[in-house]
């Protein structure tokens, strides 16, 4: 068992449990819970392993990145290294599930997705609330949503910003299941059971294939929208929904 604050991983047999332990702070994310994630996903499996499970304590899976913790330290908006800790995850060689007991909104929206099969609890709600606080996805982020749901879920989800129910999101095939929360760890031990008696090798192979396509957007010349998400990060309106979101205020925005 390995521990950093916030991030607890342990390997049992088959299954490695990534376990997010901040439930306090609602599993926002902080520095130090990014970089444990990053640990928590870096390297080769070991020889056993087959699978890998991302869960959370408390009611919520995560709430994204930890707001507070960048205005205190005076990180500039527009830069994180969520991206990187996403592409590990997305980036490991074997299946990983996400088990969803609470909502999952922004940064934790984008860590469930990036995993390959996500149970969820009936009661969470999935949401990206980036424009509500005069911010956008880059690139990459916007991508995965295109990949799980389409344009027309994308569109929905990042220009609304309103949190969306589990059961819907199941309906649309964008998770894998949606349960009552009394039935939430029973169908992820289900899957996490035959994931770990299916052919190792195999299991690499069909995720490497999917991935190999997905990633194929990524060749696409994007100069010109970075630039726009940039503007966006930067400007005096993201400044002003971080600080109204923190104080729980309506933001005043002002194109600017």
């Amino acid at each position: 068992m390995s521990e950093g604050r916030g991030v607890q991983v342990t390997v049992d047999g088959a299954v490695r449990t990534v376990t997010l332990c901040r439930p306090e702070k609602r599993n926002a994310l902080d520095a130090a819970m990014l970089a444990g994630l990053a640990a928590a996903f870096e390297g080769e499996p070991g020889p056993g392993e087959r699978v890998a499970v991302l869960r959370a304590e408390g009611p919520v899976f995560c709430a994204g990145l930890d707001l507070a913790e960048r205005r205190e330290t005076g990180t500039p908006v527009g830069e994180s290294p969520i991206e990187d800790v996403l592409a590990a995850v997305d980036a490991w060689p074997l299946p990983v599930v996400a088990v969803v007991q609470g909502d999952a909104i922004a940064g934790g929206n984008e860590l469930a997705l990036h995993c390959d099969l996500v149970v969820a609890s009936t009661r969470a709600s999935f949401g990206m609330s980036l424009a509500q606080i005069g911010l956008a996805p880059t690139w990459y982020l916007a991508g995965k949503l295109l990949d799980v749901g389409g344009p027309v879920l994308a569109r929905e989800l990042l220009l609304l910003g309103d949190p969306i129910p589990a059961p819907r999101l199941a309906a649309l095939g964008v998770i894998a299941r949606a349960v009552p929360p009394h039935e939430l760890e029973a169908a992820a031990a289900r899957f996490v059971d035959r994931l770990a008696a299916n052919a190792p090798l195999s299991l690499r192979a069909i995720k490497a294939v999917i991935r190999r396509g997905i990633d194929a957007r990524s060749g696409i010349a994007h100069d010109d929208v970075d630039a726009l998400v940039d503007a966006a990060r930067h400007s005096s309106d993201a400044r002003e929904g971080i600080a109204a979101r923190l104080e729980r205020r309506v933001p005043r925005f002002t194109g600017r």
